[in-house]
């Protein structure tokens, strides 16, 4: 077997070769049912209860029990995959998944069907992470790799945005079981393709897996969750249920850190928050979904209460949302390669910035193009950021760490929503209320009752009724369009700040290359063009195979005609430039084949080769 077949081989055993692709509509499709699963029961929640019948308690814990679940996991099921097996954890998370959806769609009674979307969440964190974490390892090459995430961040809304709309499909047509029985048939069709297409990649396995601490992990992301969760809920900071879980679960991840940097074989290492270009990515990752979730709560809330749009009228205005943010995906990639990950990024925000200061200009009458506007540049900003952070943070951590790297980015991601809606529902309250004092001819008692929510206000102005009901209404309508105003601002505030953060990425997308592999397989091309036009020349001057002229002379191994298409091909490729030899990076005389960073231009600049090695890779 020749040097370049063998190259080839390599590659192609690395990164899935020709079967990369459809590994990718492998993993998008499990990203689609966690994705799915974590919107589709909003529309059902009055379905169910109807049936079962839950307290309020019973209730909330039917919701959250899942996001609960799901974010305390990831970094124990990312950080145990790398250790025994990413595609044996995605396998095993499947099953589970299914077996709880089951379990979950045939409930009869609350607390079942609280464990099975508990059980749903340990299935979705072991899915998460390892659809990321097989992306890094099927695609070692940069540039496939950021147009893989691209798509898999645009399925990712997808699922988000359709969740709902299935949702209420199937609940208005059957039953509210069926938006979890939606699950079963589709694992039974991407469980038998996963375990003949997915590969098995596994990071170090040197010394025990941290069992201990990765059940601090575990604990100390769920204590802060919950705090933060609560916080959004209305519950003050300070009061014990939110405060104790909230301390619990800081001091749990402090320890936790303390412990992976004295253990010889940590379950993350905490050095990749070194580099300030991992760090910066989860931060921005942090601050994005802050600014999305947040917004979202209360754009839905401005569009059904202030505007009077239906349900379906509202998912309808979203849209755009959702569209905007599926072609930022599509063409992250593209961008990416162009601009570098500091402009991406930093542009994502500002962007993004723009659209939520633009929506400022909403008030109490509908205006359609306005809205529309905003959401098509607030969701192509926030897509567009996104999807820069999390390619950079991946491509920041070595391969042998990518499960626990993608659980940190999809941790990072939980605890961004949470304290979105906890940050911004508390500016919300904090401006809202203070308008609905005061109101003439209403009695301080209905007052205090409609501060709670705009919703709650306008139940109590209905059972005021007369003036006093019509004053309360109108106020309320004020004071949450006053609110939301200041809500806007605070979170331009935050996505400009974002941007700031963008300026430690780096500057350009940087490739390893494996210079003599490519200059080898660059070479092999021309020469078989070469040997191509040698025999159309041959048969067109009708000599037979063996008499081409000279202009189509054959490659010969060794010879110098060899060493031109060599060097050729390598000029081609960008890997040789005039006065180097094939096989050997500039500013290295004499090692052949070390990898070697590609930087890729900017906009309107050609390509340059740095001789220094990669940062860590």
């Amino acid at each position: 077997m020749s040097r370049t077949t063998t190259a080839r081989a390599g590659r192609r055993a690395a990164g899935g070769g020709a079967n990369r692709w459809a590994v990718l509509v492998v993993l998008c499709v499990s990203l689609l049912l966690v994705a799915l699963d974590a919107t589709i029961l909003h529309v059902a929640v009055p379905s169910l209860t109807e049936n079962l019948n839950p307290g309020s308690t019973e209730l909330l814990w039917i919701v959250d029990a899942y996001p609960l679940v799901c974010a305390s996991l990831l970094i124990l099921f990312g950080t145990l995959g790398d250790r025994i097996g990413r595609r044996r954890v995605l396998l095993l998370g499947y099953g589970i998944f299914g077996v709880a959806s089951a379990v979950a769609a045939l409930a009869t009674e609350p607390w079942v069907l609280i464990a099975a979307r508990a059980l749903l969440g340990v299935g979705g964190a072991m899915i998460m992470p390892a659809t990321l974490s097989i992306i890094r390892t099927v695609f070692p090459d940069r540039r496939e790799r950021a147009t893989a995430i691209g798509i898999w961040t645009a399925v990712a809304a997808i699922g988000a945005a359709a969740g709902p709309v299935l949702g209420g499909f199937l609940v208005e047509h059957y039953w509210w079981g069926s938006v979890f029985l939606i699950n079963i048939p589709l694992m039974m069709l991407i469980l038998p393709l996963a375990r003949r297409l997915l590969p098995e990649s596994r990071g170090s396995a040197e010394g025990p897996w941290d069992v201990l601490g990765a059940l601090m992990a575990a604990a100390g992301v769920l204590g802060c969750v919950l705090g933060v969760k609560r916080a959004g809920s209305g519950e003050p900071l300070l009061a014990p249920a939110t405060a104790a879980p909230l301390l619990a679960g800081a001091l749990l991840l402090v320890l936790f850190v303390r412990r992976q940097r004295r253990r010889p074989h940590p379950l993350i290492d905490t050095r990749l928050f070194s580099r300030p270009a991992f760090t910066t990515s989860v931060g921005c990752i942090v601050l994005a979904m802050l600014a999305l979730v947040g917004l979202e709560l209360i754009a839905v809330q401005y569009l059904q209460l202030v505007l009077g749009l239906s349900p379906l009228e509202t998912g309808l205005r979203l849209l755009p949302l959702t569209f905007a943010a599926m072609a930022a995906g599509a063409t992250g990639s593209y961008t990416l390669r162009r601009i570098g990950p500091r402009r991406m990024v930093g542009w994502g925000f500002l962007l993004t910035a723009g659209a939520v200061l633009l929506l400022t200009l909403m008030g109490q009458n509908d205006r359609p193009l306005l809205l529309t506007a905003g959401f098509v540049l607030l969701g192509f900003g926030l897509q567009t950021t996104l999807f820069s952070a999390y390619e950079s943070m991946l491509s920041e951590a070595p391969p042998r760490s990518a499960g626990g790297a993608a659980a940190i980015g999809e941790t990072s991601y939980q605890l961004g929503a949470g304290m979105g809606i906890a940050l911004l529902g508390s500016v919300m309250n904090a401006a809202y209320a203070p308008g609905l004092a005061g109101v003439p001819g209403v009695p301080a008692a209905a007052s205090d009752a409609a501060a709670n929510s705009l919703g709650e206000a306008y139940q109590v102005a209905d059972r005021l009724g007369g003036t006093a009901g019509a004053a309360l209404h109108t106020a309320a309508r004020h004071a949450f369009v006053d609110g939301l105003h200041l809500t806007l601002f605070v979170s331009a505030g935050l996505l400009l700040a974002g941007a700031a953060m963008a300026v430690r990425l780096p500057r350009v997308m940087e490739c390893p290359v494996d210079v003599e592999a490519a200059v080898e397989e660059a070479a092999a091309e021309a020469a078989a063009e070469a040997e191509a036009a040698r025999a159309g020349a041959a048969r067109a001057a009708g000599t037979g195979a063996g008499e081409a002229g000279p202009s189509a002379a054959k490659a010969v191994p060794g010879s110098a005609t060899d060493g031109a298409a060599s060097r050729a091909a390598g000029e081609r490729a960008g890997l040789v430039g005039p006065g180097m030899v094939p096989g050997q990076p500039a500013g290295s005389p004499g090692e052949t084949g070390a990898p070697v960073s590609r930087r890729l231009p900017d906009a309107g600049q050609t390509g340059t080769m740095s001789g220094a090695a990669t940062r860590g890779r």
